[in-house]
């Protein structure tokens, strides 16, 4: 793929201004932590502040051992083994995605109501989470040349030694990063460590700022939570290494050969995959449609429902669009160039993505009250906070799918007579649409489940779906909340449906190739749906 030095002066002013917008309510939140002085530095050593610190990293550690003893077995035995119905399970492992952590919890309390602390939280959200391994990896441990694993055994390894020594070396980098989106994933999620009631970052944050009129606590917290995920991501890279990791030799790698299971083993495996969908897929699905019809315990409210749908739809599609106008600039940015500005520009965007939806919230309440007052809790606050939380996942679709496009033919328009617009909108932009527009879909689908944010700067009686269900979920109304749920799984499976389809319907080709610049030689512009649904819902 062709890479030009120099990119057109628009589109690069368009980017930076994205970017900088972007980064408002993170500068804003800084700005004003750094005016509060004295007080920012005595709420930062508070013992509270030391305790919510501690809270968080347990959460996070626990939530990181759950999810790995859920995966790497999972991983293994639908990517190398013969499994019975492997192809089946392969889809239903990325379905969990589909559940947000905040409705599974929802679901195990109306089932079990007396679950409630750290222990809780954490096998929830382990179980909630585990896909952003188990499926990667999976993808891995299937790309791997069989011929690396011979050569180890051919040196005298046995298969065990040549899986520790060869092949997780190969598959770590796909399993570190899974682990950090659960990792910050966790960090960022308020529903569930609020249902269960473990005060991690995420739920203090949302208390010191609803129950307090100094809320300088709140900004410090918010600034130390930004701190811990950006320790996550450095951690990471770190932990991935600097290694390269790619083929040089001639001919086509060889699939991994599938182990066969027998026996026992094959009970053992087949109760052990049935146990991991059970817990965190059908569990949830079951409480949830078992509160729905148990109708004569509950009274449906068919306004209320319709309301907080058209409010979901009406202000996550304004969301959508913001998204897409900050990030096909920057998407396009980064597929074409390759200077090192380019790449900060990138890295910048990307650093919302760890941003909690409680941060975003909260410095923007600071940021409207103090500079436009006329727009605090309006839908416009609202759509803008839901673009810069989500933004980054239609940059990486925009990128993938621009990327695929042989910028040729914008030459070959430009040589007809098209100006520089009408020559990408007609041949880069035609044949890119269909990645940029799945981006667009993914934020429109990811901010349906947004909570906290929402919580925070939605207009006084004004509903969504994640709300209700909150609303109802905090008086332990759990039949009157059930049809919310069920209605946020059926949106949020759109993606993880379109993931697992990938998923499964590949289930023996190894990867495509990459180059070491990161092209593919066989990429199409279709590619920017996959690309980004691997990100993670």
């Amino acid at each position: 793929m062709t890479k030009r030095r120099r990119p057109p002066l628009l589109l690069a002013a368009a980017a930076v201004v994205a970017v900088a917008v972007m980064a408002v309510p993170l500068v804003y939140l800084l700005v004003r932590v750094l005016d509060a002085g004295d007080d920012a530095w005595t709420a930062l050593w508070r013992s509270r502040t030391v305790e919510t610190l501690a809270t968080s990293l347990t959460l996070v550690t626990l939530v990181a051992i759950g999810v790995l003893v859920l995966a790497l077995p999972t991983a293994w035995l639908l990517s190398r083994t013969d499994v019975p119905l492997r192809r089946l399970f392969l889809v239903l492992v990325a379905l969990p995605l589909a559940v947000p952590s905040y409705v599974a919890a929802y679901a195990w309390v109306a089932l079990f109501p007396g679950m409630s602390g750290m222990g809780a939280a954490a096998l929830v959200m382990s179980l909630s989470t585990f896909p952003y391994v188990s499926v990667p990896l999976i993808a891995a441990l299937r790309s791997v040349d069989s011929g690396w694993e011979d050569s180890a055994r051919s040196l005298g390894l046995s298969r065990l030694q040549a899986v520790r020594r060869v092949t997780l070396p190969l598959v770590w980098p796909a399993a570190a990063a899974g682990l950090l989106l659960a990792a910050l994933y966790t960090l960022a999620e308020f529903g569930t460590v609020s249902i269960f009631r473990v005060d991690a970052f995420t739920r203090v944050i949302y208390a010191s700022y609803r129950a307090s009129f100094d809320r300088t606590a709140a900004a410090v917290l918010a600034v130390v939570l930004v701190a811990l995920a950006l320790i996550l991501v450095l951690a990471e890279a770190r932990m991935r290494g600097r290694a390269s990791r790619w083929r040089v030799g001639k001919g086509t790698p060889r699939p991994p050969a599938v182990v066969p299971i027998r026996g026992r083993m094959r009970v053992v495996a087949l109760v052990w995959l049935s146990l991991v969908v059970g817990l965190s897929l059908a569990l949830p699905i079951g409480s949830i449609l078992g509160q729905v019809l148990s109708s004569q315990r509950r009274a449906f409210d068919p306004q209320a429902f319709v309301g907080a749908l058209v409010g979901s739809v009406s202000a996550s599609t304004l969301g959508a669009v913001v998204a897409l106008l900050l990030a096909v600039p920057l998407g396009v940015l980064a597929a074409r160039y390759t200077s090192r500005w380019v790449r900060g520009l990138e890295a910048g965007a990307f650093a919302s993505h760890g941003l909690p939806g409680v941060v975003v919230g909260l410095s923007l309440v600071f940021l409207t009250l103090a500079v436009l007052p006329a727009a605090y809790q309006t839908i416009a606050t609202l759509a803008f906070a839901y673009a810069v939380l989500f933004a980054p996942k239609a940059i990486g679709a925009t990128r993938s799918s621009v990327g695929a496009v042989p910028p040729e033919l914008e030459s070959v328009a430009r040589s007809l007579g098209y100006g520089p617009i009408r020559a990408w909108a007609s041949t880069t932009g035609r044949l890119a649409w269909p990645g940029i527009a799945a981006g667009g879909l993914l934020v429109l689908l990811t901010a349906m489940k947004e909570l906290p944010a929402t919580l925070m700067l939605r207009p006084t009686g004004f509903e969504t779906l994640a709300t209700r269900l909150w609303s109802r979920t905090e008086v332990e109304a759990f039949g009157e909340a059930a049809p919310y749920a069920l209605a946020l799984i059926l949106l949020a499976a759109v993606p993880a449906w379109l993931m697992s389809r990938w998923l499964g319907h590949h289930p023996d080709r190894p990867e495509r190739s990459a180059r070491q610049d990161g092209s593919r030689p066989n990429a199409t512009p279709e590619d920017g749906i996959t690309d980004v649904l691997q990100v993670g819902s």
